[in-house]
């Protein structure tokens, strides 16, 4: 079977480009429009309007002048309107049957070139209902996976929040909105990709007539990530009511296009995933230190981050810390065996091959990823890891899953006795 799926890529007068990714074994198709923007973009004064703009587009166009005439469209086409707002993009995304594919290209090309941004203090409302979920009464933040980004990037955008603070959001108003989409939403700065059983040349014809009135715009320029800090480990606790604390251990590490990423990747496997390797069978499994912990990489344009994440009870707070750290100390060691690796390789070939069957999976990759550089193809990745050596992911492992690399983010009720004892595992930590 053929490994890689056809995919092509039109740019049109205006400058967006359109990738399809021929995908004829399924039954559904997705149209994904990809901006880059987000909160990598934003000044602190303007933290937040990225989210802001993306929940105004909701509020209508100048065919379908409500939320409800909106989503009503999408709907009948069998479909959801989704949309995310990013760090480093925002996304915009309909899941279709093949046959309304064309009516999907439509209605995205409706809802970025021809906007109303009405309603505009009813979305404030919802977005500041969306704010309480990450602070208390008193206006303390409690997102701990929040708190620990901005602790692993100091004062550089990548370390705000996306929703931006309270204050931004009660002051944005239709100007700032208009402003924003005017800056970030041209066509040279968008990608549109549309994934499926589809074919290119009606994609790219349809997709020219849609977003024929998008003006080009200039491409989006990012401040450069900021340098992998050498002061850590870095902690922060916020006291937040409640039986249990949320954790978020986050490591400055590499980005995908660093040839040593998918050594990170085997490394991130062979410690979690799945409940026989070692974060699940350790602390849930053989300790109940927790009854959900997970680790992750967030890949982010030119850096990354190393995430274990998870909630405990406030007294187990300081022991899961400490067997969290021990584990990754096994790793820096170098006692990873062969099984573990060839178990992680099979697993990612397994999701790489998967992905194909995932129409959505492949206009990330393939759309997203393409804001920022040439995305690889599937065997490339499958190739690069194929030759991912123990001796590479310790490497690795001692270059990220370094002490002076770490930002601890805790939010929950600890004692001073608690919390004395967690500053000192951590600290103590080399």
């Amino acid at each position: 079977m053929q490994l890689d799926p056809d995919v092509a890529t039109t740019t049109l007068d205006n400058g967006l480009a359109v990738t399809t990714v021929a995908l004829p074994h399924l039954h559904t198709a997705v149209c994904a429009l990809f901006i880059k923007v987000g909160s990598r973009f934003e000044s602190p004064k303007d933290n937040g309007l990225s989210h802001f703009v993306e929940h105004m587009l909701f509020r209508g166009t100048e065919r379908y002048a409500t939320s409800l005439a909106l989503n009503t469209a999408v709907e009948q086409l069998g479909s959801t309107l989704h949309a995310e707002t990013g760090r480093d993009y925002t996304l915009f995304q309909l899941g279709l049957e093949p046959i309304h594919v064309a009516a999907g290209i439509d209605l995205l090309g409706e809802l970025l070139a021809r906007p109303r941004f009405s309603d505009i203090e009813l979305e404030r409302k919802l977005i500041l209902e969306e704010l309480k979920e990450d602070f208390d009464e008193a206006g303390v933040e409690i997102n701990a996976d929040d708190i620990a980004r901005g602790l692993a990037f100091d004062d550089h955008p990548l370390g705000q929040r996306i929703i931006g603070p309270r204050t931004n959001v009660e002051r944005f108003a239709a100007d700032d909105v208009r402003r924003h989409f005017s800056t970030f939403y041209g066509a040279t700065n968008a990608h549109l990709c549309v994934t499926g059983p589809i074919d290119h040349t009606e994609v790219v014809d349809r997709a020219a007539r849609a977003f024929a009135t998008m003006p080009a715009g200039e491409r989006a320029v990012h401040a450069p990530a900021p340098i992998i800090p050498t002061d850590g480990p870095r902690l922060r606790h916020v006291s937040d009511a409640g039986s249990q604390t949320s954790l978020a251990v986050l490591f400055r590490a590499i980005p995908e296009l660093d040839r040593r990423y998918v050594a990170l990747v085997a490394l991130l496997r062979v410690l979690d995933d799945g409940m026989s390797t070692r974060l699940h069978y350790t602390i849930a499994d053989q300790k109940a230190l927790a009854y959900s912990i997970h680790a992750a990489i967030e890949p982010l344009a030119d850096t990354a981050l190393f995430e274990i994440a998870g909630q405990t009870a406030n007294a187990k707070v300081p022991a899961l810390v400490r067997e969290t750290l021990q584990l990754l100390d096994t790793l820096r060691r170098g006692a990873i065996t062969d099984d573990e690796l060839a178990k992680a390789r099979v697993r990612y070939r397994y999701e790489t091959r998967a992905s194909i069957d995932d129409a959505s999976a492949m206009a990330g990759w393939f759309g997203g990823t393409a804001l920022y550089y040439e995305p690889p193809t599937l065997s490339t990745r499958l190739e690069a890891m194929s030759r991912v050596t123990i001796d590479d992911m310790v490497d690795v492992a001692r270059d990220v899953l370094d002490p002076n690399h770490l930002a601890i983010a805790a939010v929950g009720t600890l004692s001073r006795a608690r919390l004395s004892e967690l500053r000192g595992v951590v600290s103590e930590w080399r």
